[in-house]
Protein backbone atom coordinates (compact mmCIF):
# COMPACT_ATOMS: atom_id res chain seq x y z
CA UNK A 1 0.00 0.00 0.00
CA UNK A 2 1.61 3.54 -1.23
CA UNK A 3 1.45 5.91 1.73
CA UNK A 4 3.08 8.84 -0.26
CA UNK A 5 0.99 12.09 -0.70
CA UNK A 6 -1.43 10.99 2.03
CA UNK A 7 -2.55 13.27 5.20
CA UNK A 8 -2.10 12.07 8.34
CA UNK A 9 -6.66 11.43 8.52
CA UNK A 10 -6.14 10.01 5.83
CA UNK A 11 -3.05 7.21 6.99
CA UNK A 12 -5.25 7.03 10.62
CA UNK A 13 -8.22 6.08 8.26
CA UNK A 14 -6.16 3.33 6.68
CA UNK A 15 -4.93 1.98 9.47
CA UNK A 16 -8.10 1.41 11.39
CA UNK A 17 -9.09 -0.51 8.07
CA UNK A 18 -5.78 -2.68 7.46
CA UNK A 19 -6.45 -5.59 8.97
CA UNK A 20 -9.94 -6.32 8.27
CA UNK A 21 -13.13 -4.82 6.42
CA UNK A 22 -15.12 -2.64 8.80
CA UNK A 23 -18.11 -0.55 8.24
CA UNK A 24 -18.62 3.09 8.40
CA UNK A 25 -20.60 2.70 11.84
CA UNK A 26 -17.40 0.77 13.34
CA UNK A 27 -14.81 2.96 11.61
CA UNK A 28 -16.74 5.93 13.45
CA UNK A 29 -16.50 4.19 16.93
CA UNK A 30 -12.47 3.94 16.22
CA UNK A 31 -11.88 7.43 15.30
CA UNK A 32 -10.89 9.67 18.31
CA UNK A 33 -10.51 13.04 16.50
CA UNK A 34 -13.73 14.18 16.97
CA UNK A 35 -12.32 16.28 13.20
CA UNK A 36 -11.69 13.44 11.34
CA UNK A 37 -15.78 11.94 12.72
CA UNK A 38 -17.04 14.80 10.76
CA UNK A 39 -15.21 14.59 7.74
CA UNK A 40 -14.75 10.87 7.27
CA UNK A 41 -16.73 10.45 4.28
CA UNK A 42 -14.81 12.71 2.90
CA UNK A 43 -11.71 11.24 3.43
CA UNK A 44 -12.90 7.50 2.66
CA UNK A 45 -14.06 9.52 -1.17
CA UNK A 46 -10.80 10.38 -1.50
CA UNK A 47 -8.73 7.15 -0.75
CA UNK A 48 -11.33 5.21 -3.14
CA UNK A 49 -10.11 8.00 -5.31
CA UNK A 50 -6.32 7.30 -4.53
CA UNK A 51 -6.87 3.76 -5.20
CA UNK A 52 -5.81 2.56 -1.48
CA UNK A 53 -9.79 1.97 -0.14
CA UNK A 54 -11.96 -0.27 -1.60
CA UNK A 55 -15.36 -0.72 -0.68
CA UNK A 56 -18.15 -3.96 -1.18
CA UNK A 57 -21.14 -4.99 -0.07
CA UNK A 58 -22.49 -8.03 1.82
CA UNK A 59 -26.03 -8.75 2.94
CA UNK A 60 -27.21 -4.87 2.66
CA UNK A 61 -24.27 -3.64 4.47
CA UNK A 62 -21.37 -1.72 3.14
CA UNK A 63 -17.90 -2.37 4.33
CA UNK A 64 -14.02 -0.40 3.48
CA UNK A 65 -10.81 -2.19 3.33
CA UNK A 66 -7.49 -0.89 2.68
CA UNK A 67 -6.10 -2.14 -0.45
Amino acid sequence: MKLNNLTPEQVSVLNTIKQEPLTSFQILKKVDNVNMILSLYTIMDELKTKGVLKSYIIENTKYHIAC
